[in-house]
């Protein structure tokens, strides 16, 4: 091994040489180096190898290459690269393949050299490097993916490219992934074409027997690979992606008709259909025979117009699919609008007035999951309808009596209108509720009744809550706990709710933390006042 190690020193020389000789390195750091090469190869040598000492020798390789680039910027030399840096590469190329031979599993290693390959090698080094990545990884699309982007983005081949596609396609049938980048990337090549097609006419140059085909300057191409891909993928998602993409490009508008009207055939009977062919009003603008706005309110108008051309394809949706998720849609396009800032009062009255509509009709519909009762609660409340908020918190609780969701927001409301049944409303929830779940129930009613009752009502509930929470949440309970009696009656009063919880276990450390605070916060005041 010594004479392996030896031969690999012995190879590093003339570079060595070179760089002292134009001055980029001192004798010294020339040593240093020899010494630090020498225990790497010693490393990478021996009989047990370690994947860490392949990753340290190259990252003391790239460091190295980096430090060269620098002193050359510093000192103005730019020669002499083939001897020293193209050295360097070439050997670290090596211990890469020797690397990514032993371990072939490790994708990140992989992904390491090509990294290194992009920045210090040549475009035909990592050519190989991507076919032998893909030859053992051939079942992550992901990688497929990234060398088909490097060769039509880096290398400017869309033919390699494709070819790539192609393959990963053999491997993976049913990949939407896949589809999406081979749909676009046929695209790319398809306004490439088009970019130079015009500047040979600008520049009126003779391309000789060089032709564009009309079809794939209009996308051809890009058109077969979305009958194909709707065929095997039958996704309203995925059809939609695909629109998505085929919009990013302005000469695919027939391809962009024709995905569009695909989508409403195909997929009449999915939410996602619906939502899309929705927002899409908002980007087309207003009808010729409708009556122009003034010119003060043009846009607030338009935006109005064009929201409730939306609204009416919801409306339309909801009556055709009946389905929680097409009213979910419905109501999280309205609240979206309704977040909108806009300085217009107008637009925002009628924006919130469509909120309610979306949130009443699906609830007529029994529609309605939980969550948006609380939302549609919580909107209500914002604006001080505390009576509508009442009714339909009511609501919510009635259809969901056993989510502590639905009784929290009843409770919400009921304490924003000062209503005197809020006790007794904690009171029928613990009834009707697991004990397993009460712990965000027991925490409300203590904070309310910190703000709204005496102390000892507080400390009651306390220690109702610490009798009926067991296990795990009781710990939060008593963070809680402590932290009010110190609170409410200082450390006294704090000290005594320690006492009276040391034997309940299960603890938190922040428990013993705070108490331990406390004592310090006491001691330090002690100390201060007996110095006054």
């Amino acid at each position: 091994m010594a004479e392996i190690i030896q031969e690999r020193i012995e190879d590093r020389l003339p570079e060595l040489q070179q760089l002292e000789r134009i001055g980029l390195f001192s004798r010294a750091e020339i040593k240093a180096i020899i010494k630090k090469a020498s225990d790497l190869e010693y490393r990478i040598q021996r009989r047990t190898l370690f994947k860490e000492d392949f990753i340290n020798y190259v990252q003391y390789e790239i460091n190295l290459l980096e430090l060269i680039q620098r002193r050359r910027v510093r000192i103005g030399y730019s020669f002499k690269k083939d001897e020293i840096e193209n050295s360097i590469v070439h050997r670290v190329q090596g211990v890469f393949r020797r690397a990514s031979a032993k371990w072939k599993d490790d994708v990140q290693l992989w992904l390491s050299y090509v990294v290194f390959c992009k920045k210090w090698a040549t475009k035909v080094q990592l050519s190989k490097v991507f076919s032998a990545m893909l030859a053992i990884h051939s079942n992550k699309p992901a990688l497929w993916i990234m060398a088909a982007k490097w060769e039509m983005e880096d290398r400017l081949s869309s033919e390699s490219a494709r070819q790539l596609f192609l393959r990963a396609l053999r491997f993976h049938p049913e990949c939407p992934k896949l589809y999406q980048e081979y749909f676009r990337m046929e695209l790319m090549h398809a306004e490439k074409l088009r970019k130079e097609k015009q500047e040979f006419e600008k520049a009126k140059m003779d391309v000789g027997n060089l032709e564009y085909a009309e079809e794939i300057l209009m996308g051809e191409l890009a058109r077969i690979i979305y009958k194909n891909s709707v065929n095997i993928i039958k996704s309203a998602e995925f059809h939609v992606s695909l629109l998505s993409i085929a919009q990013l490009f302005d000469f695919a508008k027939d391809l962009q008709r024709e995905i569009y009207d695909d989508l409403q055939a195909l997929h009449t009977d999915d939410p996602l259909t619906w939502d899309y062919v929705a927002r899409r009003e908002l980007e087309i603008e207003s009808q010729p025979g409708e009556e122009p706005p003034t010119a003060k309110q043009t846009k607030v108008a338009e935006v109005g117009r064009r929201e409730e051309r939306c609204c009416a394809v919801y409306e339309e949706a909801v009556k055709t699919l009946r389905t929680e998720a097409m009213c979910k849609c419905y109501i999280n396009f309205c609240m979206e609008r309704f977040a909108k800032k806009t300085s217009s009062r107008l637009l925002r009255e009628k924006r919130l007035e469509r909120t309610m509509v979306a949130f009443r009709k699906a609830h007529d519909l029994k529609l309605l999951p939980e969550f948006q009762y609380k939302q549609w609660s919580e909107l209500l409340l914002r604006h001080d309808f505390l009576t509508e908020a009442l009714e339909v918190a009511g609501a919510g609780m009635e259809l969901f009596p056993g989510s502590v969701m639905t009784w929290q927001v009843k409770l919400q409301v009921l304490i924003a209108s000062k209503s005197p049944d809020v006790a007794m409303l904690f009171e029928e929830a613990f009834v009707h509720l697991k004990p397993q779940i009460c712990l965000p129930l027991w925490i409300s009613w203590a904070e309310w009744s910190e703000g709204a009752k005496s102390q000892e009502d507080t400390e009651a509930i306390f220690k109702k809550a610490v009798l009926a929470v067991t296990g795990g949440d009781s710990v939060t309970l008593k963070d809680k706990y402590l932290d009010w009696a110190y609170r409410s009656g200082g450390y006294k009063k704090a000290r005594a709710v320690f006492k009276s919880l040391q034997e309940s276990r299960p603890f938190s450390v922040d428990f013993f933390r705070k108490m331990i605070q406390f004592e310090k916060e006491q001691i330090f005041g002690w100390i201060t006042s007996k110095k006054n």
